[in-house]
């Protein structure tokens, strides 16, 4: 069999513990580390050590998320790490464009061109943390998140990339017929600019994306290059691959500017029984009260008077509609019991692996085989690498899954490129704006 061209692009979602609701409770993992800049170091060396594209950190304004803020976290991780990538998840409803512009710039720079922008509006309501009076709406938050992302782009393009001279002799710093305002004026922003970084090395810091609802994929299609998506299954992540590719044409783009990666959280032992071992392990260290109250309050049902056996009723469940959070997930649940009409143990159990992403059991030759079947029968492009408990499930992905998906072909052996980008095949952004030359150059203090 002949050698696909195509690679498979993964990533490493990290965690302090893993993915598994119940991973801080297992023996191999270390909750306490939450906080611990090593830990976070360990595991990107680890997916390096893997040639893994990129590293992701979720994050939110949320009580109790316990996790680093993530600009100062992947700068610290790109001073120890040479190749991979380094998402950051922020949000545009609590956030300002200029701050956002600047940070990625600078994380950029500091990487190299190793940056990614993972693009949320903010599903959890934080409007008291920021002097808000509501939680915008879900409409609401895409439609200025459209607006955030032409303001940032338009400030990393607010410098030609040979603005800087650092000309000693002429006496030219920056070329000011190179750098201009954007003096951008819409709906829900005005920002002058321009920025006060250089352009970044990528052009623009990859633009990530992790919405999954119709409003989610519209914005994607015109916005995203890569997808972190969750589909429980392989005909939804077909459809889901095939929907969303369908709709680049009508921006101009092509299939491959745009990279799917559904989330995958394994389990993974040398023999399936051995996996299942773990598997079962871990769901019997599920706290059940905290999982059937959260289900609960998701689906506006009160569950907490039916026991663990009862199959799970949607009458009275909040629509999709009706949520103003995350949408794609509220619907992807509802679908499940739908679909599996499953005991409330088994949806606790199923979604305790990874909140809804897709979960597997079994060895690393099997996992290749599931790999493979999706990459190559339209369903993914890679995948984001959720473990289900760290640090034990990336080492076992990288020393054992990695040869596997390399001996077939799929995967590179070594680094070719020296950027994101170049890791995910993705050009770099010409620079939009069109700045006319001064007549005269000038020394700019």
């Amino acid at each position: 069999m002949s050698r696909p061209e195509r690679k498979l692009n993964l990533n490493a979602f990290l965690a302090a513990s893993g993915h598994h609701e119940a991973s801080w409770r297992h023996p191999d993992a270390h909750p306490d580390k939450g906080v611990d800049i090593k830990h976070y170091l360990k595991l990107a060396q680890i997916a390096e050590r893997g040639l893994l594209d990129s590293v992701f950190l979720a994050d939110g304004y949320w009580a109790h998320s316990g996790s680093l803020e993530p600009f100062t976290m992947l700068s610290a991780l790109a001073a120890a790490t040479k190749h991979i990538g380094l998402i950051a998840t922020v949000e545009t409803t609590y956030n300002q464009p200029f701050h956002v512009a600047r940070k990625f710039a600078s994380l950029d720079h500091i990487s190299k061109g190793r940056a990614g922008w993972n693009i949320v509006t903010g599903a959890g309501p934080a409007a008291e943390h920021f002097s808000k009076g509501q939680h915008p709406e879900h409409h609401e938050r895409y439609e200025s998140a459209e607006e955030f992302v032409e303001i940032v782009k338009g400030l990393w393009d607010s410098w030609e990339d040979d603005a800087v001279r650092n000309d000693k002799i002429n006496d030219i710093l920056i070329d000011p017929a190179k750098v201009r305002p954007l003096d951008y004026e819409g709906k829900h922003y005005r920002v002058k600019g321009p920025l006060n970084i250089a352009r970044p090395p990528q052009g623009y810091p990859v633009l990530v994306q992790a919405g999954s609802s119709e409003t989610g994929k519209a914005f994607a299609a015109k916005v995203a290059e890569v997808i972190f998506t969750a589909q429980l299954t392989f005909g939804e992540a077909q459809a889901f691959y095939k929907d969303v590719k369908s709709r680049l044409a009508s921006f101009g783009r092509t299939a491959d500017q745009l990279k799917i990666l559904p989330g995958l959280s394994p389990i993974l032992a040398d023999t399936e029984a051995e996996a299942k071992d773990i598997e079962d392990q871990l769901f019997g260290l599920i706290d059940h009260e905290g999982a059937i109250n959260r289900l609960s309050s998701r689906l506006g049902i009160d569950l907490s008077q039916h026991s663990l056996d009862d199959l799970v009723s949607l009458d009275g469940a909040h629509s999709t509609d009706q949520v103003n959070g995350m949408k794609s997930r509220h619907q992807l649940i509802l679908d499940l019991i739908e679909r599996e009409q499953p005991t409330l143990r088994q949806l606790i159990n199923r979604l305790a692996g990874a909140r809804g992403h897709f979960t597997f059991t079994g060895t690393p030759l099997q996992l290749a085989d599931e790999i493979e079947k999706w990459f190559r029968n339209g369903a993914a492009d890679g995948f984001n690498l959720m473990p289900q408990i760290y640090p034990s499930g990336l080492e076992q992905f990288v020393d054992k899954v990695i040869p596997e998906l390399q001996n077939r072909g799929l995967f590179r052996t070594s680094y070719e490129e020296q950027t994101l980008r170049g890791h995910l095949g993705l050009a770099r952004p010409a620079n939009a704006s069109q700045i006319q030359p001064s007549e005269k150059e000038v020394h700019v203090s």
